[in-house]
């Protein structure tokens, strides 16, 4: 299992930015390689990406959503990966995103881009268009303030 944890600093409160994470099928617009993400439910969302070079879909559920605080989730098929984002008021118009994530690297190719650091850079520029893209509207394009607290199992 390899882990990354990337954080980034945005110029925009702490709500707009955690509003903007929970709008799931907007992460295409900032998130390199992913193609699309259907939520569908509040807790369950499909991803379709290309990943070392070939096309992925798996399912995902949301373990945890904190409004303002966190939101954390697991895969449920497809290759293995859950992580959380949390949130942090630095100032009334700064927050800092954190993500921390676990994944395994399937066949040799996402092994080598492991080793390499692929994941962790590619983590890395999609918060930075995260930035971009948040700084840049200055207001969220929609918001899910619900919770949700299930039981995270292995």
């Amino acid at each position: 299992m390899s882990t990354i944890e990337e954080s980034i600093e945005v110029q925009v409160p702490l709500h707009t930015a955690y509003n903007q994470w929970t709008q799931f099928e907007e992460f295409p617009r900032f998130m390199e390689g992913v193609e699309r993400i259907d939520q569908l439910d509040d807790t369950r969302l499909h991803w379709v990406a290309e990943i070392g070079g070939k096309k992925q879909e798996w399912d995902a559920v949301i373990t945890e959503q904190r409004p303002d605080e966190r939101v954390a989730w697991k895969s449920t098929t497809g290759a293995t990966n859950a992580g959380v984002v949390t949130f942090h008021r630095i100032s009334d118009d700064t927050t800092r995103v954190m993500v921390q994530m676990e994944y395994e690297p399937e066949g040799f190719v996402e092994s080598v881009g492991d080793a390499l650091g692929v994941a962790k850079h590619r983590t890395k520029g999609d918060l930075e268009r995260f930035k971009e893209f948040i700084e840049s509207r200055g207001s969220e394009t929609g918001a899910w303030r619900g919770e949700v607290n299930q039981q995270r199992t292995a």
